[in-house]
């Protein structure tokens, strides 16, 4: 390999985020995949769940319950990382009709569709505000090798908009509120790879809850004093793990090699967490993606969901 070749792929890996930020390239699963899986609930569970899934060709919302499946968009482009407002009445996702991608809301039925965001960048990956009168969100520069990300915020009342955290020094994206105080959580680049952040809204501080540049897509648990995470720290493939909320006592949650286990969420009573497994990759728009439980208390994992789609970014309501 000449020294220019391996420049490139090394800056390649790096800018990647080893799997940590999302590729919106998003290609369907072949007839086979789709063929082999069948969409069912594997466990009764309260509430519902609001993911997203290729299974009609390209990414659709969809909800579940322990009554079935509703599919709540039906178009040509591509609609991602749905979220439940804190209420439950609203869900909020990234689509891009337009072929760049904006934040929606619409009603928990999917009526009611409303654009909240419109510029020319892309801007994706949104959190609710604990009292839902705001959506913090990503914002994608695109550069000549990888992309710039930073952090948002827009108020639903009157459409203000801010700027969340731009006191750090590099790419911030990614942003999940406390439900208890005022702390964002954030996956942030200061090194080569991205680590777990926190920010304080109050005091305008931020630190670092990990190191080496291999964790991101951190999560508060309901009560505020837990987050679940992905690190790439004892497998190179992602696992989920969980910390304090001030970053001590990190303990892996998914002991599973095998396995690249992403994109987690947590069930409404705190006890489990709701995340996506792939024996195939680390990436989102590849291969085979399924929803599995892990219980907090014993690490013991379980099949959640496993349909006809590549089922990613699922979010949980009571």
């Amino acid at each position: 390999m000449t020294r220019a070749k391996a420049f490139l792929l090394v800056a390649a890996v790096l800018l990647s985020g080893a799997g940590c930020s999302q590729d919106h390239d998003v290609s369907p699963p072949s007839g086979d995949q789709a063929a082999s899986r069948i969409a069912r609930a594997a466990v009764a569970f309260a509430g519902r769940v609001v993911f997203q899934s290729d299974q009609d060709g390209d990414n659709e919302i969809y909800v579940l319950t322990t009554d079935g499946l509703t599919q709540l968009t039906h178009n040509t482009w591509s609609d991602e990382y749905p979220l439940w407002s804190p209420d439950g009445r609203w869900i909020s996702f990234g689509a891009n009709p337009d072929g760049r991608y904006d934040i929606f809301i619409m009603a928990a039925d999917g009526s009611g569709v409303r654009r909240i965001t419109s510029s020319p960048r892309d801007e994706v990956e949104q959190a609710w505000s604990p009292d839902g009168q705001k959506l913090a969100y990503t914002e994608e520069v695109k550069r000549p090798f990888g992309k710039k990300y930073s952090l948002w915020v827009r108020d639903l009342a009157t459409d203000a908009i801010e700027r969340l955290a731009s006191e750090f020094p590099d790419s911030a994206a990614l942003p999940n509120f406390s439900p208890t105080s005022p702390l964002l959580a954030f996956t942030g680049k200061k090194t080569p790879g991205w680590d777990v952040f926190v920010y304080d809204l109050a005091a305008r501080t931020f630190r670092a809850l990990t190191e080496g540049g291999h964790a991101c897509r951190p999560h508060f648990s309901p009560d505020g004093r837990t987050i679940a995470y992905v690190s790439h720290e004892a497998d190179r493939r992602g696992d989920i793990w969980l910390m304090a909320a001030d970053g001590g006592g990190k303990r892996r949650l998914t002991v599973r090699d095998e396995t690249s286990d992403y994109f987690p969420t947590w069930s409404p009573d705190g006890r489990a967490v709701l995340f996506c497994s792939s024996g195939e990759t680390m990436y989102a728009h590849e291969g085979r993606w399924g929803m599995y439980l892990v219980d907090v208390a014993t690490g013991r994992v379980t099949l959640f969901f496993d349909g006809p789609g590549r089922d990613v970014f699922p979010d949980w309501h009571k």
